[in-house]
């Protein structure tokens, strides 16, 4: 990513720091649970501290909650790079936790802590959130996966978020690893998407028309005071255009190593396809803004059963179908981006069945989502599912 020229100091409302090409940075949050009660535990600055004195090089981000440790790759160019460095750092944190006797946990959300009891950073930041949202930012024991891809030119950002927002139950399908809360099955594939959108600077963006709109917007914001208790939008997709950036923010955080190299390798394809489009002088798809919103909780509710809208005739189909149809039409961008072993992965998902699923049938069989935790402490152990 490249500093524009002649702009000794960016303008963050105005200026988006142009990628010279479709570069990949992901942010991974994962969780420390005790191996006895399987509940979450505020040690994560402990842990950063040690991995850090360990191994200097290693980026290792602190998180609103205490329990959570943010694991974040430098600029790559491939799903490949980016899992390496990930699937690095995740094992120098495992070596870490199995010296204090923590366990690393992953997924959308915790079955069963009590967020009373999860203590919030120390920043001053995350102190405001809670004073301004209150009970519903008291209750956000919530994880994701977060994965940027570089765009040449702030023109393009909005038309390639337009279009992703239509993809939004796919990717969420294929990751939902969150269906109960404080004991109970909630019912949803993922109950994460539910409970994050009551912040008032988080859900689905606004289909903005042109990068001034977006700018036009941020500043109202500011002068409102909006994001100067958060410090930015927490949209589902958003632009970084610190780093010259779109970030998909929609997927919940993956259990497991093989899956994460999914979800990345999908959302990198698909913003690079978009951006294609582009160059060729196609149309991008879009969505009315209220099939947006039933999509986005028919993928929340139904994961990988559900039947999302897919055009704006109100056409139908499951996501499956149309998971395993992008994989075909994402293919040759997948080729070119060389992640194509990652992004048949998908298929995998789609044949297997998503986390949510897996630890809905723990629960079933056992009645006790202490298994749950189980398995995502093994299955991020072992870097796959069934582990």
């Amino acid at each position: 990513m490249t500093v524009p020229e002649n702009q000794a100091v960016m303008d963050p409302f105005r200026d988006f720091n142009r990628s010279e090409g479709p570069s990949l940075g992901v942010e991974w949050e994962i969780a420390l649970v005790d191996p006895e009660t399987r509940d979450l535990v505020p040690y994560a600055a402990e842990v950063i501290e040690a991995v850090e004195q360990r191994w200097p090089e290693t980026h290792l981000e602190k998180e609103f909650l205490k329990n959570t440790i943010e694991l974040v790759t430098p600029v790559c160019q491939t799903t490949a790079e980016a899992m390496a460095y990930l699937r690095e750092t995740k094992d120098k944190i495992q070596q870490v936790t199995d010296e204090k006797n923590l366990k690393l946990w992953a997924g959308g959300g915790h079955p069963f802590a009590d967020f009373r009891t999860q203590p919030v950073g120390d920043k001053p930041t995350y102190t405001e959130i809670i004073n301004r949202t209150q009970y519903w930012g008291q209750q956000m024991l919530l994880w994701g996966t977060h994965v940027h891809v570089g765009i040449r030119h702030e023109d393009r950002v909005w038309p390639i978020i337009n279009a992703v927002m239509t993809k939004y139950p796919h990717l969420l399908a294929i990751s939902a690893s969150s269906p109960a809360w404080e004991g109970l099955d909630t019912g949803y594939a993922s109950n994460r998407t539910m409970l994050y959108q009551q912040l008032p600077t988080a859900g689905m963006p606004y289909q903005f028309g042109s990068w001034q709109e977006w700018v036009d917007f941020m500043r109202d914001q500011t002068k409102s005071g909006v994001t100067s208790h958060t410090g930015s939008m927490h949209f589902d997709v958003r632009p970084a255009a610190k780093w010259g950036t779109v970030e998909v923010r929609i997927s919940d955080a993956a259990t497991n190593l093989e899956e994460l190299a999914a979800i990345v390798a999908l959302t990198h394809c698909l913003v690079v396809h978009y951006d294609e489009m582009i160059d060729r002088g196609e149309e991008l798809p879009t969505l009315q803004p209220w099939h947006v919103a039933e999509n986005k909780w028919r993928g929340a509710r139904y994961g990988l059963e559900a039947e999302v809208i897919t055009s704006r005739d109100t056409d139908e189909r499951l996501v499956t179908d149309e998971l395993r149809d992008m994989v075909g039409q994402l293919r040759p961008v997948a080729k070119r981006l060389s992640c194509v072993d990652e992004l048949n992965l998908i298929e995998k998902i789609v044949d297997n069945g998503a986390a949510y699923q897996r630890q809905r049938a723990v629960y079933e069989a056992t009645g006790d989502w202490r298994g749950a935790v189980d398995q995502a402490v093994d299955e991020l152990r072992a870097g796959h599912p069934g582990a």
